[in-house]
């Protein structure tokens, strides 16, 4: 067990020595890390040690044991202090008190009776010390609800309408300042290589390097990541520096991203803000930015003015090559659009092919023909056995060729997607129920070991941990360790109510190698401890 520090400030030598002298302070738990005469001889070796325990006159020269208590207050608030005191006097006892002072004591005293107040002040110094490594083991297990809050957090931020005093207060919360001359939203996404049989293969080591990438910059902060990617918050003091921030962090991304060949990515830069309420502004700028990604080419990161550059220069393709270019901008939009992002695809599509290719009633035939073999071809790569959809699709297309005006075109194309993109994410929450599931089956058969965790499930079942988090959150309506916590308290009352272990045997038993820390978590999430529990329940 590690020793309890001791400081000594005594004004009298023979006092002083005697204290140092006469109590074993090894054997009896503690070290003794240094003493001196007065409190200003003392202040800089207390600052350097960082007694667990100081023992100081109140009388002395230069400054006196009270002025010292209060610095070293300020300074170490953990340490205890024991006064000495050679004058029974109420002010000085009332002053101690206000200073949190742990234990006055009259001179002369005793080596045994020091020692017996040492003892009493080491216990409470123990038993403060064990509560905040719970509470900071505890936090650690918890770090998933954490993000999980953050994230609902800077949502809010971002969608609410939520206060500036709020939303500085509200990051203080997760140790972030949020206050700056400039702030903007970027958004991020990693994509499967077309080449790639195992594209996510390297996921996580992916998103181990995202993480360090913003832990190595102040001002640019993960808000969200997981399934729908990754959104940052930069943030300057100046429009200027913005600019510089934005580029060193793309150009951060972009190299760290060399490393996966296999793995393409695309990221939207929203505009620069200078209020916190107006991030939503950057935050909708980067997702229109970010829809480029479905005609552009993959591995870079632009801002919505760059692709409205690009839109502008680019020449678009002529007869047939527009059913390669449309075929191109269906599948990509297939593979990794969101429901949310139908209406800035659509417009980006028909903005594409409107001002020559859908003028030619021809030309409109093939495309619509294209586009209806583009999604059922992505129909059969679902291996979806679904009857409705093949008839509506069928339904839409023979719609499609019938009507003439390109503005209808748009609306029928709209149908078509919506119906394979819910087909692709029914098919994909039937994928991740069965994954969600071997999670469960795995937890219900491993929750007794303590080493089971977010990271060793994720690999278990194939999925990076922050995929597997977003997804087991969703599918489970809770979090990984809250839903892990439960199983392992539903196990503990049954065994408090149905067999004669010890507490600390059915700690272990579920999963808590540690006895305090099973009983602290017991509490926290019953509202008594375990031997409270098996005792209110039998009474009853």
């Amino acid at each position: 067990m590690e020793r309890i520090k001791v400081f000594l400030v005594e004004d009298e030598f023979v006092i002083r020595n005697g204290i140092e002298k006469s109590i074993k302070w090894e054997e009896n738990g503690y070290e003794f890390v240094g003493e001196a005469g007065d409190g200003e001889v003392a202040l800089p070796l207390i600052l350097k040690t960082k007694p667990d325990i100081l023992i100081t006159d109140v009388k002395m020269p230069f400054m006196n044991g009270l002025e010292l208590s209060r610095i070293v207050k300020q300074e170490l608030p953990e340490t205890k202090i024991i006064i000495l005191s050679g004058y029974n006097e109420f002010d000085y006892a009332k002053e101690a008190i206000n200073l949190s002072v742990t234990e006055y004591l009259l001179k002369p005293i005793s080596a045994a009776q020091l020692l017996e107040s040492l003892d009493k002040v080491k216990e409470s110094l123990l038993s403060e010390k064990e509560k905040k490594e719970l509470i900071k083991k505890y936090s650690e297990e918890m770090g998933e609800n954490a993000e999980s809050t953050k994230i609902k957090f800077f949502r809010q931020l971002l969608f609410g309408d939520m206060p500036t005093s709020d939303a500085i207060e509200g990051g203080k919360k997760y140790g972030i300042s949020l206050s700056a001359g400039t702030y903007c939203i970027m958004l991020f996404k990693i994509l499967p290589a077309a080449e790639s049989d195992n594209p996510l293969d390297n996921l996580f080591e992916v998103e181990n390097d995202i993480d360090r990438i913003t832990d190595s910059m102040e001002e640019a902060i993960a808000i969200q990541k997981g399934v729908e990617g990754w959104a940052f918050l930069l943030m300057a003091e100046e429009e200027s520096g913005m600019d510089q921030k934005i580029e060193e962090f793309r150009q951060k991304l972009a190299e760290m991203m060399e490393k996966y060949p296999e793995v393409e990515y695309f990221g939207g830069i929203g505009r620069k803000v200078v209020r916190i309420k107006e991030l939503k502004k950057s935050y909708m700028d980067a997702d229109k930015a970010f829809i480029g990604r479905f005609s552009l080419k993959s591995n870079q990161i632009i801002s919505l003015d760059q692709l409205k550059e690009h839109e502008e220069e680019t020449e678009l393709p002529v007869g047939f090559a527009n059913v390669e270019h449309s075929r191109e901008l269906i599948g990509k939009y297939l593979s990794n659009g969101t429901a949310g992002e139908m209406e800035g695809f659509l417009k980006l599509y028909m903005e594409e092919f409107t001002r020559d290719a859908l003028t030619s009633e021809i030309m409109r035939q093939y495309l619509i023909m294209d586009i209806y073999i583009t999604v059922m071809a992505f129909y059969e790569k679902l291996e979806a056995e679904d009857e409705d959809f093949k008839n509506r699709a069928e339904q839409v297309r023979n719609r499609m060729q019938k009507n003439q005006a390109p503005e209808q075109m748009g609306e029928d194309l709209k149908e078509l997607l919506t119906a394979i993109i819910e087909l692709r994410d029914k098919q994909s929450e039937r994928r991740y129920s069965d994954i969600i599931g071997r999670a469960k089956e795995i937890l219900e058969e491993t929750y007794m070991q303590d080493d089971i965790s977010l990271n060793s499930v994720a690999e278990m079942v194939g999925m990076s941990p922050s995929y597997f988090s977003s997804i087991f959150s969703k599918e489970a309506g809770k979090t990984f360790i809250e839903y892990l916590t439960e199983i392992r308290m539903e196990k503990a009352k049954e065994l408090l109510m149905c067999s004669s272990m010890k507490t600390s045997e059915i700690g272990h038993n579920v999963g808590y190698k540690d006895s305090h820390y099973f009983s602290y978590i017991f509490k926290k999430k019953q509202g008594c401890s375990p031997k409270e529990y098996r005792a209110r329940k039998k009474g009853n």
